[in-house]
């Protein structure tokens, strides 16, 4: 029995829109960037490594679906990939679109403050694709 249970923190910081076959989907509140988090559904995962060889496969491919519906919806300049998890240790996935005239570019975006509020408009546009 999986008695997943989400971080308060990603849910307080982000909106679901969709359970994947291993992740739920969530779009982070950050109004300048397309911004999604992909969230295993695996109790005490905290690294890619500890997660069996199947659900790390379905992992990879939930990455390169997503990534590619970025692409393909926005004209990005470059996707950044990553897992983390000094914040929040339960394992989550940062998918970002991210642009040559972002707020932070060419840095990291973690630490940077979103300039514009997150409007709900982001959230109706991605549910309706994904």
């Amino acid at each position: 029995m999986n008695n997943f249970v989400l971080n308060p923190i990603l849910e307080n910081d982000s909106l679901f829109l969709k359970s994947l076959e291993l992740c739920d989907l969530r779009l982070l509140k950050d109004g300048d960037l397309d911004w999604f988090l992909l969230i295993p559904r695996r109790v005490n995962i905290k690294e890619i490594y500890e997660l069996d060889a199947c659900d790390q496969s379905l992992l990879i491919k939930e990455i390169d679906l997503i990534s590619k519906l970025l692409a393909k919806h926005r004209n990005i300049d470059k996707i950044n990939v990553a897992a983390l998890g000094n914040m929040v240790p339960q394992l989550h996935i940062h998918i970002i679109a991210r642009y040559v005239d972002d707020r932070a570019w060419p840095q990291p975006v973690w630490g940077s403050k979103n300039i514009k509020k997150f409007s709900e408009d982001s959230f109706d546009f991605w549910k309706n694709i994904i």
